[in-house]
């Protein structure tokens, strides 16, 4: 039924166009963000063409004999427009754990897009794991999400923050000072946990640079200085903090609380959905309770990042 291919650069302007017209696709399935970091993974992403016609995308990688959908993306399942149907999809999977068992592929991990990034519904693929695949979930992560149109207030904390900040003359405003907020970033990272951010500032501007309208940086400061910021990753209707940090100076001034309370209710207060990113390590097995505390400040509630693993091996 289903013709599988698998991704080469030939395919990238027709892999873009479905992305766009897609129903649950991101521009982080976006070729030209994907392959930023190409040398990375050794791609395996596959498309689905029905009676000719592109169908749906799965971003993929390879990791021994495991498929991974996408190691390099927070998030990376199958793609689909409006044609998905349900019964296809069942279809689609049982001919997928096929061409992965030809293909000496032993087991897929798949990372459900979050409803939140859907355009319409898109739960097929789901379904389709469940019915075609025997789809274990394996990790469970949770976000904190923001529904514009039914806003929790600040809590006391947040909102005495906000004070104290335009109070000592602090500005909340959009910046292209890259280089400044990732000075603050990468320190923070290096004191409390010895690491880096995951995009290099070489990486972060050049993906802004072809993405403009949906990875914005904005910051807060105290005359000319940089107190801290916030990088948004903008999907549809959703704004999604992709890196938060502020300096010492920032955190006592509240410059964080003025920063979201300037995104929150004034930039982004018609997208549908406010995204603060998840508080948990290790597939979901450790939560961050301070820094999921710190959003559920700002009015945040859970919604989950989920993780499902099945093994083509058994599967008839």
């Amino acid at each position: 039924m289903f013709e599988i291919r698998r991704y080469t650069n030939e395919c990238k302007e027709e892999w873009n166009v479905f992305v766009t017209r897609s129903k649950n696709g991101i521009f982080l399935f976006n070729r030209n963000y994907m392959d930023y970091h190409s040398d990375r993974f050794i791609d395996h992403s596959l498309m689905f063409y029905l009676k000719g016609n592109l169908y749906a995308l799965l971003p993929a990688n390879i990791d021994g004999t495991t498929l991974v959908s996408h190691g390099g993306l927070t998030y990376g399942g199958l793609i689909m427009d409006e044609n998905a149907t349900s019964a296809n999809t069942v279809v689609l999977f049982d001919e997928l754990n096929a061409y992965l068992k030809d293909n000496g592929i032993m087991r897929v991990v798949y990372k459900v897009v979050p409803h939140i990034y859907h355009r319409s519904p898109s739960e097929e693929d789901l379904y389709g794991i469940f019915r075609s695949c025997d789809a274990k979930l394996v990790y469970r992560d949770i976000a904190s999400v923001i529904v514009n149109t039914n806003k929790i207030r600040f809590k006391e904390l947040r909102r005495r923050g906000v004070k104290k900040a335009l109070k000592n003359g602090l500005v909340a405003e959009e910046s292209t000072d890259w280089q400044a907020f990732w000075n603050i970033l990468s320190n923070n990272l290096n004191d409390k946990y010895g690491a880096k951010p995951v995009h290099s500032l070489s990486e972060i501007t050049l993906l802004a640079s072809r993405f403009p309208a949906n990875i914005r940086l904005f910051t807060v400061r105290k005359a000319d200085t940089m107190l801290g910021g916030v990088v948004l990753y903008i999907s549809g209707q959703t704004a999604h903090t992709q890196y938060i940090s502020a300096s010492p100076e920032g955190k006592s001034l509240g410059s964080l609380d003025l920063l979201f309370d300037f995104l929150i209710n004034d930039v982004f207060s018609d997208y549908r959905y406010f995204d603060f990113g998840k508080s948990t390590e290790n597939g979901g097995a450790y939560l961050n309770e301070s820094l999921i505390h710190q959003k559920e400040g700002f009015g945040g509630r859970g919604v989950c990042y989920d993780t499902y693993s099945w093994n083509t091996k058994i599967i008839k």
